[in-house]
């Protein structure tokens, strides 16, 4: 963004510049006359949901806790590094979510003071992906969970009053460590904060949970700077879209500390929802549900709801109650485990979801972050080896790009004309072998694959050996 300065005198004019000269020397901050960075960029909802494009976790690291204590490889993950984030810029992902935790990081009342050390260690995990261009959130993690010893942002407890103070104070120790950094850094107030009940939300519990996002949006707000501009994220019950979409308890928080700079017509507010649905394909640890979408050729593996119909109902719903007010969304957490060793198909089904679901939140206007929690193998999300920094699920990947429209797969091995090559062409292309469909001839030449003018086994296992990273190019047309 270019500050513009006003002044009536020239001397004053030419004041301003040698200060701003000055202080650029030094190397601190420049700062234009809204209080906000001269590196910050303004942009608006449409903007910065397509800046962001398609995410990723850094799952069970920065909010693992053993104990009551957080430790980034508490939880079995090696330590972060910046090779690990390049690896993930590399391979396409703009966008990466930090979960982090706090629990006995934080030191008693009234000043409630984040450890130095474990702050410095988040904000260098940040700067790992930050000074690579990439857009980061962080937050409040595991302290909302019930499930948690020492766990303490409980929206059912009875001490409210000492919650919300404490939660102030950690906030606003976050919010002044960053509150240089630009529009690539936001804030989210909590993770899926409930009663542990998966239920109707309780109706007190839910507007304590407004009460957080309230107090996290003035908290952020009032620590000036950039933080008076930056985009905010906020989740509703549990990060359920039914649940915060619908009239549930839901409250938008007001943003009245938010910085002038800000034309009146926009909104610096995002909205956070989750998507696992239908949980029995996406997390159920079990061999029983393992195939996704009008594709899945195995009824009994395929789950009785949650298909394409119901994921476009639920993008658009969030949709209609928000985007088309102004206030984007993040999913900030979604994904399908690994069940390819109850059914080797599952690859293609979890290959489907993904793409789906990342292109019905182009379409809706959110970004779509994917869950990994860096666990590979049986029922494990990820898409990395984080100690060998290796591609281990490069077609899921190819998916996710595919949907949110940054695949640049070649024509050929392009069965279904989506201009992106990925394991629904292999789908289509096996049914085709199999007399199970038709394909129109200008298909048929896009996956004759070795150019024989015939379709058959030698073109199936080309396209495999490519969805499967072991030949890097198809022809060109």
């Amino acid at each position: 963004m270019i500050s513009k300065f006003k002044s009536f005198k020239c001397f004053l004019f030419a004041a301003v510049l040698l200060s701003a000269a000055v202080t650029a020397a030094s190397g601190t901050a420049v700062w234009a006359a809204s209080g906000l960075t001269s590196d910050f960029d303004q942009l608006n909802n449409t903007q910065i949901v397509s800046a962001m494009g398609a995410g990723w976790n850094l799952g069970n690291q920065l909010e693992a806790v053993v104990n009551g204590t957080p430790g980034e490889t508490a939880w079995g993950n090696p330590v972060v590094t910046k090779a690990l984030i390049q690896k993930v810029k590399g391979a396409g992902f703009k966008t990466i979510r930090i979960p982090v935790s706090y629990f006995s990081k934080i030191g008693s009342a009234p000043n409630y003071t984040i450890d130095a050390a474990w702050l410095s260690r988040i904000k260098e995990v940040v700067d790992y992906a930050y000074s690579e261009g990439m857009y980061v959130i962080i937050n409040i993690h595991g302290d909302g969970y019930n499930t948690i010893g020492g766990s303490w942002l409980l929206c059912n407890s009875g001490d409210q009053t000492t919650i919300k103070a404490k939660y102030q104070k950690v906030w606003q120790q976050i919010a002044n460590t960053f509150v240089n950094y630009d529009e690539h850094l936001i804030f989210e107030s909590m993770n899926e904060e409930f009663d542990g009940s998966y239920g109707t939300p309780n109706p007190t519990y839910y507007s304590n949970i407004n009460a957080y996002n309230q107090i996290f949006v003035d908290t952020v707000r009032q620590t000036g700077g950039n933080n008076s501009a930056r985009w905010l994220l906020i989740p509703g019950w549990n990060t359920n879209i039914d649940y915060t979409v619908g009239n549930y308890g839901f409250v938008m928080p007001s943003d009245n500390y938010r910085s002038t700079a800000v034309p009146a017509s926009e909104k610096r507010i995002m909205i956070s929802v989750h998507y696992y649905s239908p949980w029995d394909f996406c997390g159920e640890e079990s061999g029983t549900i393992t195939q996704w979408g009008a594709t899945a050729k195995d009824l009994n593996r395929k789950s009785t709801w949650g298909q394409e119909d119901y994921m476009d109902s639920q993008l658009k719903s969030v949709y209609d109650k928000f985007v088309v007010n102004g206030y984007p969304a993040v999913i900030g957490e979604l994904g399908s485990v690994d069940k390819s060793s109850a059914d080797p198909a599952n690859i293609i089904y979890r290959e489907i979801f993904a793409k789906t679901l990342c292109s019905l939140a182009k379409t809706y206007g959110s970004v779509p972050v994917y869950w990994d929690n860096g666990y590979n193998g049986a029922y494990g999300f990820a898409l990395f080896n984080r100690t060998n920094l290796t591609v281990t699920q490069q077609t899921i990947i190819n998916a996710i790009m595919s949907g949110i429209g940054t695949g640049t797969g070649p024509v050929y091995g392009d069965a279904n004309g989506d201009n992106a090559v990925d394991a629904i062409d292999y789908a289509i292309l096996k049914q085709y072998l199999l007399n199970m469909v038709n394909l129109p001839e200008n298909s048929l030449k896009l996956v004759d694959l070795n150019k024989d003018n015939a379709v058959d086994a030698i073109d199936i296992a080309i396209l495999k050996m490519y969805l499967l990273g072991q030949i890097t190019s198809l022809p060109r047309v």
